[in-house]
């Protein structure tokens, strides 16, 4: 063989062996995010838990802080991360860069890049408060937060966002009607502004569950969990409407276009739905949460948008990966995990292959358990089928070279 047919043919080798690789690795990874919510005394490690996201194949986890442990412990993993600016420090930030700067150097750029932070949400749902100078204080500490991060070379790396309850929309339904809340626009329109200018998206807390809790007797349970049901149509734009979140989406998306803003993303930076609840917490059951978390990752995989974004992908965080005992408020509040602290399912779910098909999801919470032997076996046995493949694809690869 001569020398330049040799480099060809190893270029073409290289070539092939990365495709293999990425299809290997990319095949199996799902595309939903999951909230690491931490208010609790019996958590497991954050090497533990990185070890279970890996073999749930989760690659975007959403923090409520900026937990340094956790931070390192996912370093190298390939797992993107929002972190969070908490809402104590808002009023801090929004009187000084320098502080916003100082929380930067500590909680962002130390990770930078071994551990992937991709975007810090500022506050958490400030506008469900009645704190008029915490209101008035998120879009400068948000601006704030992302001077230091441009100041620090960060700025095309990590965006800045808040996330926000659903119930800043006055008007949620039909969809096309949405609108906010008019005590709120003072805040909420220069603050789409700032992500219209920055390219970062509008973040919502959304969650059907609520809306079934109020009234069980008028909102249909097939509708809010993503099963088979008539619909509803909006009159306005002849959409029809599955599920509610779709419904919840596509109103933000137009009570934004209502402030002149059609440039700006929304991401569903909460959703979820309890396992146990109190007597009068109606729906709350791991029947009704493995079918509500079930059924949106199996839509999840499928790429699918909502009716008036039907080519944009929704975009989700899943509320959460564990049962957070120290959390105050009803007993749902305690029980929206996936996983128990101690690594066992809660429920198991089929989370979808992005076929379309109703199996071959591998994020059943059976087979990932963090301590459980079946978990050794499963991703094992994962790992291993991978590596079979890759090696046909290069042994088929090597006799197609030296024929």
């Amino acid at each position: 063989m001569g020398l330049r047919h040799r480099a060809s043919s190893l270029l073409l080798l290289s070539l092939a062996l990365g495709l293999a690789v990425a299809l290997v690795s990319v095949s199996a990874q799902q595309k939903f995010g999951i909230n690491y919510g931490q208010i609790a005394n019996d958590l497991p490690d954050p090497t533990r838990v990185a070890g279970l996201l890996q073999s749930m194949n989760v690659n975007k986890v959403k923090l409520y802080d900026a937990d340094p442990r956790v931070l390192t412990a996912f370093a190298n993993t390939g797992v993107e991360f929002i972190i969070a600016v908490g809402n104590e420090n808002l009023q801090t930030m929004a009187a000084s860069p320098a502080a916003a700067r100082q929380w930067v150097a500590t909680h962002v750029q130390p990770y930078i890049p071994a551990t992937r932070v991709t975007c810090v949400t500022v506050g958490n749902e400030v506008f469900s408060s009645n704190d008029n100078v915490m209101m008035s204080s998120l879009l400068p500490a948000m601006k704030a937060v992302y001077a230091a991060l441009g100041d620090l070379g960060l700025g095309s790396q990590v965006t800045v966002s808040s996330a926000h309850s659903v119930n800043v929309l006055a008007t949620s339904f039909p969809p096309s009607s949405g609108a906010f809340r008019e005590d709120l626009a003072e805040y909420i329109q220069p603050i789409l502004d700032f992500h219209g200018q920055t390219g970062s998206p509008f973040l919502i807390n959304a969650y059907p569950f609520f809306a079934y809790k109020a009234n069980p007797g008028s909102v249909s349970l097939p509708y809010v969990l993503f099963e088979p049901n008539p619909g509803v149509r909006d009159p306005n734009t002849n959409l029809s409407y599955d599920n509610m979140l779709y419904a919840q989406i596509d109103a933000v998306y137009a009570a934004m276009k209502a402030m002149g803003h059609t440039d700006v993303g929304v991401r569903i930076s909460e959703t979820g739905w309890p396992s146990k609840g109190d007597e009068d917490e109606t729906g709350a059951t791991v029947q009704n949460a493995a079918a509500y978390n079930g059924n949106l990752m199996q839509r999840i995989a499928m790429n699918q948008g909502t009716p008036l974004k039907p080519n944009v992908p929704i975009d989700v965080y899943v509320f959460a990966l564990f049962n957070e005992d120290m959390k105050p408020g009803p007993t749902s509040e305690r029980n929206y995990g996936l996983f128990y602290p101690n690594g066992s399912p809660v429920y198991a779910i089929n989370a979808g292959s992005g076929s379309g098909s109703g199996s071959g999801g591998s994020l059943n919470p059976y087979y990932t358990s963090m301590f459980s032997s079946s978990s050794k076996l499963a991703v094992s046995t994962t790992f291993l089928t991978e590596r079979v493949i890759l090696l046909l694809l290069l042994q088929a690869i090597v006799i197609f070279l030296q024929s």
